[in-house]
Parts: structure tokens; sequence; C-alpha cells
């Protein structure tokens, strides 16, 4: 049975409140080491150098501890999650699998998903960002960890630009273009491209339509209150961010092919030369080396803050495993240790969620120049923006998003009234 919003925040406080996120209500197993032996399985998708990463990070895992596997399962993005879920419904899912931040809460909300506090070594959370660990939190408790993230950035092709008298590209957060900038440049790009051209695609298809949150986040908005109970994107900063992005259909800055409910991808419109932009996160850089043009990458534009999305995934073990718990919970030490995560993030060109590893920075192993980019767009995350994203909620809330943007980009509906369907929308998705 589903746990409703009250049942799971408790009297624990909200997920965002900053004393959680310095770790109140996460009360690990004393000063207990954990480990344990036996054998665990473990679904996950991912790009060739994900999955050669999680290897060599499972061989290492079984020399550091005789006795133990961890049977790895990769499976194809398409299935993985009908494949996961009818394994829950049978009764017999993996002990450990990958999920995107904005999928945990439903996995949590369910109560699918090991409690993960009396497990983990003490002190566990100091590792990572606030973001980050509130991205894995439910009730106060952490029921995953937060492996990696990604971020949206641009990529541009360094010709187009060129050619549009496009000079002046930002090289550090703090100078991303405004949203009247970034307007400005697209509208250049516009003037110099021929019609069957556009200025740029936004990588929010399917369930990357909370992407579209940034937006909403630049504009200094929610999309739910500061208790997570209610639905809170009927604001100025709403309507600013869906007046602005529906703007960019009916004024060609986007292919006509760019909504979000589309099934060609932005990336393929960028690869294919039709936009000279594209938003995109880091884990595209190693099949975009294989591209014919130059290309370089920038910020994501600013309003009245700068914002970006908390992509990247958690991995989380289910209550199946109760009894594997403290194997569950060494494998989890090790795989976000400094040394592991660095390695796996560098490999993959995915972004760590260690703060140390923030603050010091990493190399990709592909386009290491770019790392920065990234990483900087990656702090503009506030820990209040991935707490939203990580309500139990966020499945149902994705499906407003995608019926009620869809409406505005492609039929044209104002703004105002959009934002009023949304507010009722996610109103409806969070009472429950």
């Amino acid at each position: 049975m589903t746990l409703t919003r009250r049942q799971l925040l408790g009297t624990s406080g909200v997920l965002a409140a900053p004393l959680l996120l310095a770790g109140c209500g996460f009360v690990p197993s004393a000063a207990k080491k954990t480990t344990g032996t036996g054998e665990l399985s473990f679904t996950t998708w991912g790009t060739d150098a994900e999955l050669a990463g999680f290897r060599t990070a499972i061989s290492g895992f079984e020399k550091a501890n005789a006795g133990s596997k961890i049977t790895l399962n990769a499976v194809p993005y398409e299935q993985m999650f009908s494949n996961i879920d009818a394994q829950i419904q049978a009764g017999n899912p993996p002990d450990v699998f990958r999920v995107p931040y904005y999928t945990f809460g439903a996995y949590a909300g369910k109560g699918q998903l090991l409690d993960l506090s009396k497990h983990l070594p003490s002190g566990f959370e100091d590792r990572f960002t606030p973001q980050a660990w509130a991205a894995v939190q439910n009730g106060g408790k952490p029921y995953g960890i937060p492996h990696h993230t990604d971020t949206s950035a641009i990529l541009y092709n360094t010709a187009a630009m060129a050619e549009a008298g496009i000079t002046s590209i930002p090289t550090k957060l703090e100078d991303a273009w405004t949203w009247q900038e970034f307007e400005a440049v697209a509208r250049k790009l516009r003037k110099a491209q021929p019609a069957a051209k556009y200025p740029f695609g936004v990588n929010w298809q399917g369930n990357g339509v909370t992407r579209w949150l940034n937006w909403l986040f630049q504009a200094d908005g929610r999309f739910l209150s500061e208790d997570l109970q209610t639905a809170a994107i009927d604001s100025a900063a709403g309507r600013s961010a869906v007046d602005f992005t529906r703007s960019f259909f009916p004024d060609k800055l986007v292919p006509p092919n760019d909504s979000v409910k589309s099934s060609t991808y932005a990336a393929d419109t960028w690869a294919s030369t039709t936009t000279a932009m594209v938003f995109s996160g880091a884990f595209a850089i190693p099949a975009s080396t294989a591209l014919k043009f130059e290309w370089g990458a920038t910020f994501a534009p600013r309003n009245a803050r700068a914002g970006s999305d908390f992509g990247g995934n958690a991995l989380v073990a289910t209550t199946g495993a109760a009894d594997k718990a403290e194997l569950v919970a060494s494998f989890f030490e090790f795989v976000t240790r400094q040394e592991q995560m660095r390695a796996f993030c560098a490999g993959a060109s995915l972004l760590p969620t260690r703060a140390d590893l923030v603050s010091d920075g990493i190399e990709f192993a592909v386009r290491p120049e770019l790392a920065p980019v990234f990483v900087g767009q990656a702090s503009a995350v506030k820990a209040t923006d991935s707490a939203q994203v990580a309500s139990p909620n966020m499945s149902a809330i994705i499906t407003v998003l995608q019926n009620e943007l869809e409406t505005a980009f492609v039929g044209g509906r104002g703004a105002a009234s959009t934002v009023s369907a949304l507010q009722a929308g996610i109103g409806k998705a969070v009472a429950v």
C-alpha cells in the first residue's frame, strides 16, 4: 500500500530543512563497520563506460571482501523499470538496483526500498553535498545512496556560433547568459541560419520533462511547497518560466518536434547539425567525440538565479535484501569512496556527489577541459530543488508536466492558463 505524504514525513521535519540536510533524523549504527559476506544481485542499465565502471568497482569490492560476490545484470534502459516493477510484484526483485532521482521517491514511497539508516557507517552522510543527500531521503531517512549526478549545460557548434557573429561565450558560471542574453544569442542564430535549421534544442523529452524545472528554478520558483505536501507552481516565477519557454516554438528558436512528448531527442537534432546548440548532460560527451564538427560547452542561462537539474542516479536496495543489509551497506560504502567515485565519474563523464570531489574537481577521461563547466553547472542546484524532485509523487507529477507543457508548447495555450492547470494537476498528484 502506498504511504501518504504525511506518513512519510511524520514528525521528523521536512526534507529540505537545513538540520535534516546536515543529517538530523539519520541515526546510523554507532561506529560499527559495515562488512559482510554473501551474494548480491545488482540490476542496472548503462553506457559502455558506465558498465565498465561498475564492473571495475565490483571486482575491487570482491577482492577487498573475501567471500562476497556481486552479480551484475545489465539491461536496456527501456526495459529497466518494467522489469523491476514486475519482479517486485512477483516477489523476486534484485537486491540492489540503480534508479534516477526523479523515480527514487516512488519506490521509497511504496515501501519497496530498504531503510539504510541503521546500516550505513557513522558520518556517512558527510561525504555528500546537501543536494545529493537530500535526493535520497524519505521521512528523514536514507533509502539509497547518491552514486553520481549529472546536469544540463549547453553544447554548441563552434562554426555555427562564429557564422552568426557570436564570439563571446561564457566561461564562468557567474558570467552565464541571462535569459535576455540567451534569447538575443538565439535570435542571432535564427537570423543567420536557413529556415530548416534552428538555434537550439532542449533535452526535455520523455521523463526528461523534469529538466523544464530548470527554468522554474532559474526564475527562483518552486513546484512544491516547503513541506512538499502541496503544489506551489502558481506564482509569478511559474508564469515567467512557462511564458519564456513556450515562446521558443512560435518564434522558431527550437525545431517544431522539440516538444516534451516528441519521439525525437534534442541530442539527435544537434548531432545532425539541425540545431546550433543543445541542452545536454555530461554523459553525452564520450559519444559526441564521433561528431564531424567542432563543438564546445558553456553554462545554462540564468534569470533570478542560476539553476539546473539534479540528474544522475542513486543506488538502492529492495526490502527483500534486509537479511543482507550489512553486505549492502558495505558495497554502498565501497562504491562511494573517493577513489572509486572519481574513477567511475571520470570514465563515464558523470559528476560526483562527494563534497570533496566537487570541491577539488575531476577530469573527464574524454574532453577533460569540459569538466569544470558541468561541475560548475551542478553547483547551481539547491538542496531545496533536489528535495522536490525526490518526492514520492514525482512519477505522477511528471505526467502532469508532460500533458500541460505539451498543451502550451504545441497547442499554444497561454502562460496563466498553463500554470493554473499545472497547479491543479500537481495538487492532485500530491494529495495521496
